[in-house]
C-alpha cells in the first residue's frame, strides 16, 4: 500500500489543501486499520494514535454511515462487490463530494462520472 502512494497525482494535493472541507468514511479508517495490521501499511505510531494526529488536527471530518448511504451501496451499479468500496462510493455520492481514490474499479463506476477526481 505504501507504495501505491506514489501513484496519487500530486495535483491532488493542492485540490484537497484548498477545499472547504475534507471528509472520510469510517471505513476508509477500517482499510487503513487492516493494512496496517497485515504488514501491507507502515505507520509512524499506532494506529489508534494515528488516526487521532491525522484527522482532528487537520481538520478532515469523518462523514457519517448513514442508511441513505447503506441504500445507495446496495444499489450501485454491479462493477464490483466490494462492500468497503461501494460504502466509500455511496458516501460520496450522498454528500456530493469529490472523490479521491487510484483504485482502478471506481473510475468504472457511471454514478462517479461528475465526483471522482482524475
Amino acid at each position: 500500500m505504501n507504495r501505491e502512494l506514489d501513484q496519487f497525482p500530486t495535483s491532488w494535493l493542492e485540490i484537497i489543501e484548498t477545499a472547504n472541507q475534507v471528509g472520510i468514511s469510517p471505513v476508509s479508517c477500517y482499510e487503513v486499520a487492516l493494512a496496517q495490521q497485515r504488514g501491507r501499511l507502515l505507520l509512524p505510531s499506532p494506529v489508534n494514535q494515528w488516526f487521532q494526529e491525522a484527522l482532528s488536527p487537520s481538520g478532515i471530518s469523518l462523514l457519517p454511515l448513514t442508511p441513505a448511504i447503506a441504500s445507495c451501496a446496495v444499489n450501485l451499479s454491479p462493477i464490483h462487490r466490494d462492500p468497503f468500496d461501494r460504502i466509500i462510493i455511496a458516501t460520496a455520492i450522498e454528500h456530493q463530494a469529490k472523490l479521491a481514490s487510484i483504485d482502478g474499479f471506481f473510475c468504472q463506476y457511471p454514478e462517479l462520472a461528475t465526483l471522482l477526481m482524475v
